[in-house]
C-alpha cells in the first residue's frame, strides 16, 4: 500500500479496521463452547460467567461495528 503512495497512517487504521471483522467469528465460538459440559468436562463456564462472556462479547461487537461505521460511513 505504502509503495501506491497511500498515506501510512490511513492505511494503517483501514487495515486494522479490516481485522476487527474477524474478532465476533473467534468470541462467539469460544463463549458457545466454554459452555457445553460434553467439551469442557468438569472446565465448563458457570451460568454466570457465560451471561458475562457473552454480555462483553456482545460490547466488543457492537463498538467494532461502530467503529467500521466511524471509518467508512462517514
Amino acid at each position: 500500500m505504502l509503495a501506491l503512495g497511500l498515506p501510512p497512517t490511513g492505511s494503517l487504521v483501514i487495515s486494522q479496521v479490516v481485522l476487527s471483522f474477524g474478532i465476533p467469528f473467534a468470541l462467539v465460538p469460544l463463549v458457545l463452547l466454554t459452555r457445553r459440559a460434553d467439551i469442557m468436562g468438569s472446565l465448563v463456564n458457570r451460568r454466570r460467567t457465560t451471561a458475562a462472556a457473552a454480555g462483553i462479547a456482545g460490547v466488543i461487537i457492537v463498538l467494532n461495528g461502530f467503529l467500521v461505521w466511524l471509518t467508512f460511513g462517514q
